[in-house]
């Protein structure tokens, strides 16, 4: 059963911009009520309003910082709620860090790993139980082609999150809930330009468009996939990735000061 095209409740973290905020408005198209997370409470407000109107569900903004401890467990004990059971989890919310890590902001380490790894692993803990004892359900970890690199703390939590959807897809088979890590390459939205990156000279050929990257990640979410790679160019990517010997992508992607993307979503 494909709970991603039916109607029922969808809670989506980093849901104000970018890949969350599309995954929010394709679920909504979908028929979907949407819990949104956040922690911008403006933007969080305004975009649960324009979703409620075009879509005619319903919308619950949910200010949180998956950084502290309590505002996650106030998101953990949403997922668990029997009254409105949430059928699909979106883990998209996270960030990088744009420096070496020997000397660098060891707090900024710190709350980067709170929200890729530490957030998604609660969350989806508190999700998976009640989904399993209902029988269905759905959760999709945003991780990245850079899971598959050696960019910093950053690629590591990307690794972890893939191999965490993994290893839990394949614990779930046959309870009727399944997990997908969603991995992307370079997606076109707000971030680069609120990062004051300069991307210009990066070739057209691989930039995805949101709506692409999350309609594939929900097609393939349906069919039970454990690992979802939006995009042909990024297929052939990850695909090299894994063949290609590590001292050779060591050599190719790492570098001083490689440690994530910045800010992201």
């Amino acid at each position: 059963m494909d709970v991603t095209a039916g109607r029922g409740t969808a809670l989506v973290t980093g849901a104000t911009s970018g890949i969350g905020a599309e995954f929010a408005r394709q679920l909504a198209a979908r028929g979907h009520d949407v819990v949104l997370v956040a922690r911008d409470e403006q933007r969080l407000r305004e975009g649960a309003e324009r979703l409620a109107a075009r879509y005619d569900v319903r919308t619950t903004p949910m200010t949180a910082d998956l950084t502290d401890r309590a505002a996650l467990d106030r998101v953990a004990a949403r997922l668990t709620a029997a009254d409105d059971p949430v059928r699909v989890l979106v883990n998209n919310a996270g960030f990088g860090i744009r420096n070496r890590f020997v000397g660098g902001d060891l707090d900024a380490e710190q709350a980067m790993i709170d929200v890729m790894i530490t957030a998604t692993m609660r969350l989806s803990h508190a999700a998976v139980g009640a989904m399993v004892e209902r029988g269905a359900g759905v959760v999709l970890n945003v991780s990245s082609v850079a899971a598959w690199i050696t960019g910093g703390t950053y690629s590591a939590a990307k690794a972890w999150e893939t191999v965490f959807s993994e290893s839990l897809s394949r614990e779930l088979a046959g309870s009727g809930v399944r997990v997908t890590a969603v991995a992307p390459g370079y997606t076109r939205t707000e971030f680069h330009a609120r990062a004051g990156m300069d991307m210009s000279r990066l070739p057209r050929w691989l930039w995805l468009d949101v709506e692409q990257v999350v309609a594939e990640a929900l097609r393939d979410a349906a069919r039970g996939a454990p690992v979802s790679v939006p995009g042909v160019p990024y297929k052939l990517v990850a695909g090299a990735l894994h063949v290609l010997p590590r001292p050779l992508v060591r050599a190719v992607t790492g570098g001083p000061g490689r440690n994530g993307l910045r800010r992201k979503r």
